[in-house]
């Protein structure tokens, strides 16, 4: 049996069953993927560019009505300037490149984090991406970028405070409901599944509301290893879990 079939085989099997509505995936380990072959950090960049894109297709193959991928964060600026220059380039130049399929699989890009930062161009093609597919109504891909767990804690906070001071909301009602509707995240259901590449045994400042009772699976493979069938195993592993919520 082919590779190919295997997966056909495998993605059948999940489908069979309910799939999860909402898998966020922390796309790690690139860097170390292109150090271990003796190649500039950038590479593994590119490599998981191309791993993002197999997913999304992947995801729309198992039925999913969202897909969180991490794929910058507020901390990411402190690393080196050249290697944070090319990052943005290549964010510029795949975000364009990925509409039309986006357009053909009716899917929706949406974006979570601070706008506050970002080069113009790079800010410029997002903002055209998800004015284009803003009406489709398949997949929502939902890229998190200069995105901070804490941050959009703070900048949720922040509303509810404003709120609070202009007389439009009383301390005592503020719930989770009301705190989750301040979130990016306002309309969009919680993750099922958190998946995170490359073994690494922390969420790294990812919805850090959003994943209090998410599944967890964690990988050593590094992002640009990580393929269609490593997503349809995750998501059949979940499956055979039972979620309690806190409950017996």
């Amino acid at each position: 049996m082919t590779r190919a079939q295997r997966e056909a085989e495998l993605l059948e099997t999940v489908r069979a069953q309910p799939v999860p509505e909402h898998v966020a995936i922390i796309m790690d380990g690139n860097g170390r993927w292109a150090t271990r072959r003796g190649l500039p950090r950038v590479a593994g960049h590119h490599e998981g560019v191309k791993t993002a894109r197999a997913m999304v297709r992947a995801a729309d193959a198992l039925g999913l009505r969202y897909l969180t991928l991490y794929a910058f964060s507020t901390e990411n600026w402190s690393r080196p300037e050249d290697e944070v220059s090319t990052l943005m380039s290549l964010l510029e130049r795949a975000i364009h490149s990925e509409l039309p399929e986006l357009m053909e699989r009716n899917a929706r890009l949406r974006v979570l984090g601070r706008t506050n930062g970002i080069p113009a161009a790079v800010r410029r093609g997002i903002d055209h991406v998800v004015h284009a597919t803003r009406e489709n109504t398949g997949l929502n891909v939902l890229m998190a970028f200069n995105y901070g767990g804490r941050d959009e804690l703070i900048d949720a906070f922040r509303a509810l405070a404003r709120q609070v001071q202009a007389g439009e909301l009383r301390p005592e009602d503020i719930s989770e409901k009301v705190i989750s509707a301040a979130l990016y995240t306002a309309d969009i259901p919680d993750p099922d599944l958190l998946i995170r590449t490359s073994g690494e045994m922390r969420i790294s400042n990812f919805l850090l509301w959003q994943i209090a009772y998410t599944e967890l699976w964690i990988t050593p493979t590094l992002w640009p290893d990580f393929t269609a069938s490593d997503l349809y195993g995750a998501v059949a592993e979940f499956q055979g879990r039972t979620r309690r919520f806190g409950k017996v």
